[in-house]
């Protein structure tokens, strides 16, 4: 496929996901914004439009779109929002994310080294405006909270850490899935001053926190 051929595959992915989901324009724009055969290997390039996972190597794959739809839209950002992603995998999310929130305010953590550094060429290359670290996310970007969200692209399991919960501001929202006895189940957090308030979201399937 040459550069004419990706981008109107782009658009008819979000075409296609307009119809399915009730996603917001501004998420959908960023979805068609977002060049998704530049994050993927040249093995699978030609399927990089396709409504699915796809394999990164290391173990982790680069969610389907609409999921990467599906929870952008429930951070319910603003331009200007600062926002904690933890498991960048090869970095196309946090692209997403930075197409609504603008340059300098998508932090993601990583801990696989080698995902990490092909993230942050990647995204540079690119023009994101991301910071990328490869550590621990219950550890990274302490002294850069809070933030206004965060989001992971791995399964935690049975909840969120405290550790990232606490990285956001009273008001904020945390979108993740949760590994249960039976599956897993995607939910979102809103930070109050005395807790969280809970949203589950439905049955999801990510590659387990490590």
């Amino acid at each position: 496929m040459n550069d004419a051929d990706h981008a109107a595959a782009r658009r008819d992915l979000v075409n296609a996901l307009r119809d399915r989901l009730d996603a917001s324009e501004r998420t959908l724009s960023a979805i068609g914004a977002v060049p998704r055969h530049e994050f993927v290997s040249d093995r699978h390039r030609d399927s990089a439009y396709a409504d699915r996972p796809l394999p990164i190597g290391h173990d982790q794959t680069v969610s389907a779109p609409h999921m990467v739809a599906v929870m952008t839209d429930l951070l319910d950002l603003e331009r200007g929002d600062r926002v904690f992603e933890v498991g960048t995998g090869c970095g196309y999310h946090a692209a997403v994310v930075a197409e609504i929130v603008g340059p300098g305010n998508v932090f993601s953590a990583e801990r696989v080294p080698e995902l990490a550094a092909d993230a942050r060429e990647r995204l540079d290359r690119l023009g994101y405006d991301v910071t990328v670290a490869a550590a621990d996310g219950r550890e990274a970007f302490a002294d850069e909270a809070p933030f206004d969200a965060a989001y992971l692209t791995c399964a935690a399991p049975e909840t969120v850490p405290d550790e990232i919960v606490d990285r956001v501001r009273t008001g904020g929202r945390v979108v993740a899935p949760i590994r249960e006895a039976r599956g897993q189940r995607l939910v979102r957090l809103t930070v109050r001053e005395d807790g969280v308030d809970s949203e589950d979201r439905g049955g999801v399937r990510f590659v387990p926190m490590r």
